[in-house]
């Protein structure tokens, strides 16, 4: 059976861009998520959240990027450490990854992700921009 995020990614179809990632990059990969412990279950994720946190509550030091509330709250709850998408855009900005946040955080609002103008404004002067 295939790992619940990917499942969930390529149910989108192929136009979706993060399922064309999934089949064409090698260095992003499926891992097969351990049975769920009940400290997880007891929050009553999806299926995608409490795999992904499954995986980090059996890897210490494992860190996870989610953006789904409950399942941020489970992961501080558990100590599992966390970063959510807006936070790897800002992170890659200060590594030298990117050469602008704006461009991608507004590219990721066009496509779904809700970001007011008002946090917009907020991340952007984190990084200088």
């Amino acid at each position: 059976m295939p790992a619940p995020v990917a499942a969930e990614i390529r149910a989108y179809g192929e136009a979706d861009a993060t399922a064309r990632a999934l089949a064409e990059h090698e260095w992003l990969r499926e891992v097969a998520a351990p049975p769920t412990p009940p400290a997880i279950l007891a929050w009553d994720l999806g299926p995608g959240e409490s795999s992904v946190l499954a995986v980090a509550y059996n890897s210490p030091g494992c860190g996870v990027v989610i953006d789904d509330l409950a399942a941020r709250r489970c992961a501080e709850a558990l100590g599992i450490p966390l970063r959510g998408t807006r936070g790897l855009v800002l992170a890659a900005k200060r590594a030298g990854r990117i050469t602008s946040a704006r461009l991608v955080l507004e590219h990721l609002r066009d496509v779904g992700m809700y970001l007011s103008d008002t946090v917009l404004d907020r991340l952007l002067r984190q990084v200088g921009e």
